[in-house]
């Protein structure tokens, strides 16, 4: 006779049930993990590393700078070159800009230090290039920032030029000197100095100096474009070219 035994049924592995507080970690974890993966690309996209000019603590004069939403893109003339040398660097040139809410400044040119530049300048401005174009960023205590065409900070006329060192500086209010990108990217957007400032003459061209209407100058409603501003800035009415 043969002695059967009965199947023995196969026992299966516990299974170990995670804690509270294996399960509180993991949870953690997986937030921690999609807050990084909405915010990291934002921060390195932009959010915090925006084009800086290395000479500049308040770093708000380059023409690279993010779009700015709420100002209009209206385009404006644009060029296949820089225009051909026109003025007389033995003459003065004064720019009359007269703005659209009132008033009006007016700017020396210094074709003998920055005769390229005051040559564009010149050029822009007789062409109508400025009529209409705005400050769209002013910075209190610092600069008030025009001539981009777009009103975002990264526009200009079509063309680019050199830099032009002299022995200008930026030692008293009214100092007038290009907006760039970096060196040799000059184009139509420039800036006017509220008082003397730390930037390097070696950074920006300086071709002008405010002669009269530094009040209007001062006036100019201040606008930060990374604040997210809901107005556009203040309209350049017309810009007038003079010489003696």
């Amino acid at each position: 006779m043969s002695n059967k035994r009965p199947p023995v049924k196969s026992k299966k592995p516990a299974v170990k049930r995670l804690s509270t507080l294996q399960q509180i970690a993991i949870a953690v974890l997986i937030v921690v993990v999609v807050v990084m993966i909405w915010v990291l690309p934002g921060i390195l996209g932009g959010g915090l590393l925006t084009a800086v000019p290395t000479a500049v603590p308040t770093s708000e004069l380059s023409q690279s700078a993010a779009p700015d939403a709420n100002q209009p893109a209206s385009g404006g003339k644009q060029y296949s070159a820089e225009p051909p040398m026109t003025i007389d660097v033995t003459k003065q040139y004064f720019a009359t800009f007269k703005m659209a809410k009132g008033g009006e400044f007016v700017v020396q040119l210094f074709p003998d230090k920055a005769p390229i530049t005051v040559n564009s300048f010149v050029f822009l401005a007789k062409d109508g290039f400025y009529n209409g174009t705005t400050f769209h960023r002013v910075l209190e205590g610092f600069m008030a920032q025009g001539g981009d065409p777009t009103g975002t900070g990264g526009g200009g006329p079509g063309y680019e030029f050199v830099n032009e060192k002299n022995d200008l500086a930026f030692d008293k209010p009214g100092v007038v000197a290009m907006a760039n990108a970096g060196p040799n990217t000059n184009g139509s957007q420039f800036f006017i100095m509220f008082d003397a400032g730390s930037l390097s003459e070696n950074d920006y061209t300086i071709f002008g100096q405010v002669t009269s209407g530094m009040e209007v100058v001062n006036a100019i409603t201040r606008r930060d474009p990374n604040t997210g501003p809901t107005f556009s800035g203040d309209v350049i009415e017309s810009v007038t070219i003079s010489e003696k």
